[in-house]
């Protein structure tokens, strides 16, 4: 009798989303392909065989199947949305390209908003898997993997804007995960954790510097990839900036994925609901309704700062950016917008955050000022 075949799945880069996936797909004996890292190679890819004016995203994720299917993989899959935004219309046409370029490997997608039915429905449908245990305890790596490194990448955040030599956090944050990456058990990813950190606690750095705080949010493929954003964290980093994602794909699980009886607080997508108010009364697609109510939380909150990161004709968040400036009166924080596509130069763009930067701290010192002459009267 022969040998059962094991399918290999790829899935497109997206942050350190390929972690928690690959836990899942391991756990039901599915062999996970991931990508080559998101590069240049991977843009032209995407771009070569994209239609015209498609965002950033949709063409970085079209580059990642077509260099997995070039490893001979199965299946590509993805998630999809109904909603009011392009990445409803993504699953289609990355089945047209791949048809007319006589690829045979098959194209799967999870809808994003059918919650843990829907992920447990995913998972059966690939992997043949029916015992109920076999794919919660996979469900449950995965996500319990994404929360980890959620709360791995805070910890480096605030360790890279305050490191001594620059580049040795980052050094420790990769070896830190992949001690998250080969834990295989629940057991083993919460000593895993504990491993992380310490590696990470092992940079050198300087307690005493001044450092400033910017929140980074807008389309949340953006804020998470690093190739995409121009690794926009590091460079913040490089200038003594903590950063933090106010889009997590955490953030996103708790919302969409996690049953409501097993959440605890208020999700993200709640908090936007309220906070968006009066500038934003509904969803318009995307993740617009959160990058307005991130700017209203951050201001609350005291943050230096708050970019704004978006795809080149993305219409949810040019509508976002334009109720920017009808938050000025209530929300005193500096706001950068930037717009990303394959032709954004990277100058202009350091260009841009240095002086970003510049604003924030003399707004601080200023601020620090006024606090001490009130003081003193």
């Amino acid at each position: 009798m022969s040998e059962k075949k094991i399918i290999k799945v790829a899935f497109p880069h997206m942050g350190n989303v390929y972690i928690a996936w690959a836990a899942a797909l391991k756990k039901l004996g599915i062999e996970p392909l991931i990508p080559p890292m998101s590069a240049k190679k991977t843009l032209e890819l995407g771009t070569k065989y994209s239609p015209d004016s498609i965002c950033l995203p949709y063409k970085l994720i079209l580059g990642n199947f077509l260099q997995a299917i070039e490893k001979d993989v199965d299946y590509v899959a993805m998630i999809s949305s109904p909603g009011i935004c392009r990445l409803g219309e993504y699953g289609q046409s990355i089945k047209n390209v791949l048809k007319d370029l006589g690829y045979e490997s098959k194209y799967v997608e999870l809808q994003l908003y059918d919650g843990f039915k829907g992920m447990y429905k995913f998972l059966t449908e690939l992997s043949g898997v029916k015992n109920p245990f076999v794919l919660i305890e996979a469900i449950n790596m995965a996500v319990r993997k994404m929360f980890v490194l959620d709360r791995i990448e805070n910890l480096f955040s605030y360790t890279r804007a305050k490191e001594i030599n620059f580049g040795s956090a980052e050094t420790h944050y990769n070896k830190a995960l992949s001690y998250i990456m080969n834990a295989n058990t629940v057991r083993e990813l919460k000593k895993a954790e504990k491993a992380a950190v310490e590696e990470i606690k092992k940079t050198e750095i300087d307690k005493d510097r001044e450092i400033v705080k910017v929140d980074i949010t807008g389309e949340i493929f953006l804020v998470q990839d690093t190739f995409a954003n121009q690794n926009i964290e590091k460079e913040l980093g490089r200038m003594g900036v903590q950063t933090r994602r106010s889009l997590t794909v955490s953030g996103f699980i708790k919302d969409a994925i996690i049953p409501k009886c097993f959440k605890q607080g208020e999700t993200h997508l709640e908090r936007a609901f309220r906070m968006a108010k009066p500038y934003l009364m509904r969803d318009i697609g995307g993740d617009a309704l959160e990058s307005v109510s991130d700017v209203a939380y951050a201001n609350e909150r005291g943050v230096d700062g708050i970019i704004h990161i978006s795809p080149f004709t993305c219409m949810p968040e040019i509508m976002s950016q334009n109720i920017f400036p009808s938050m000025r009166e209530d929300c005193k924080i500096p706001i950068l917008t930037l717009i990303m596509d394959e032709q954004t130069g990277r100058a202009g763009y350091i260009t841009r955050l240095e002086a970003f930067v510049d604003l924030m701290k003399r707004r601080k010192f200023i601020q620090k000022k006024q606090e001490l002459a009130n003081n003193i009267k």
